[in-house]
């Protein structure tokens, strides 16, 4: 129905689905579950390269696992959101979560959390079994070893909450080959596994004030920059040979990855000497997410040439 005001009836009828709709990706933490979903196809992607599995012969399990894992991060994601409600209206880069706010109750955002959890372990094991229990595995870690224990207890929550973070090829590897007999899946775990750490210390370091604020022991709460920056340098320099390890991929990626993680490497070792330590954190947290992007893009144009 229109009439002289009818752009903002419509608004008005269409405002609550919209701010429905927004809750729920706000909660299940969409570009999480995109950046995870990039990285489950990178594994299965580099499966049917290494396999020679054909597209027609597996798109049931390429299905399955993509829907079951987008469904388990989301729920994992969801349950964090629970568990921290009380902690999140105190920084300001989660003080506007729905269950911080209370916009969606902490009952519905459990359920939610739940429900979806469980509706992506079934459809990982529709992938395979062995996909269900890395999917099961990387669930567990975040929600219960990560969020509810080691995050508001140890510094280390960082480096043990990245396993879970480092799951998603390898259950994409197993949708196509659940053996996971190659190297390969577990060194795209061990990078994976290396990138999180400088990344997540990046952000620990410029919203240090707000984990201070909250009581989360970040390793730049409890221990200063400094000793935070060495450990960053540590792990990318760690990181640098350990992508080089998909040597397989070609000239295309070995270039790509040498370029990518010397510039980061540079980056790193530049902390030591940039007078403001909070733009700097900035550019490492920017660089760190576009690294991993283009990284892992490489290995899918790698894989399809």
């Amino acid at each position: 129905m229109i009439d002289s005001s009818g752009q903002a009836i419509e608004a008005h009828d269409t405002t609550p689905l919209r701010g429905m709709v927004r809750d729920v990706l706000t909660t299940v933490k969409i570009g999480i579950v995109d950046s995870n979903l990039f990285t489950t196809f990178s594994g299965l992607l580099l499966a049917m390269h290494f396999t020679g599995a054909s597209w027609l012969e597996t798109w049931p399990q390429i299905l399955f696992v993509l829907i079951g894992t987008a469904l388990v991060i989301g729920g994992g994601c969801s349950l964090n959101n629970y568990i921290d409600r009380d902690i999140d209206p105190l920084m300001e880069r989660t003080h506007e979560r729905p269950s911080a706010t209370g916009k969606m109750t902490g009952k519905t955002v459990f359920v939610m959390g739940i429900a979806l959890s469980a509706a992506g372990i079934v459809a990982l094991l529709v992938a395979s079994i062995t996909a269900a229990a890395f999917g099961l595995l990387g669930l567990l870690v975040y929600v219960l070893v990560y969020t509810l224990w080691l995050k508001r207890s140890h510094s280390m929550n960082t480096v043990v909450g990245s396993v879970a973070g480092a799951v998603p090829p390898l259950i994409g590897w197993a949708a196509v080959d659940p053996s996971l007999n190659s190297p390969i899946p577990w060194i795209m775990f061990l990078i994976l596994f290396l990138w999180q750490p400088p990344h997540f210390l990046a952000l620990a370091m410029k919203r240090v004030e707000e984990y201070r604020r909250a009581g989360i022991p970040m390793l730049p709460v409890v221990a200063g920059f400094e000793v935070t920056k060495r450990q960053m340098i540590a792990y990318v320099a760690t990181l640098v040979p350990t992508s080089f390890l998909l040597y397989e991929l070609g000239p295309i990626y070995i270039v790509g990855a040498l370029v990518l993680s010397i510039a980061w490497l540079g980056l790193a070792i530049y902390g030591f000497k940039a007078k403001d330590t909070i733009k700097w954190a900035k550019l490492m947290f920017v660089y760190s997410l576009n690294y991993m992007m283009l990284l892992f893009l490489l290995m899918i144009i790698a894989a399809l040439l």
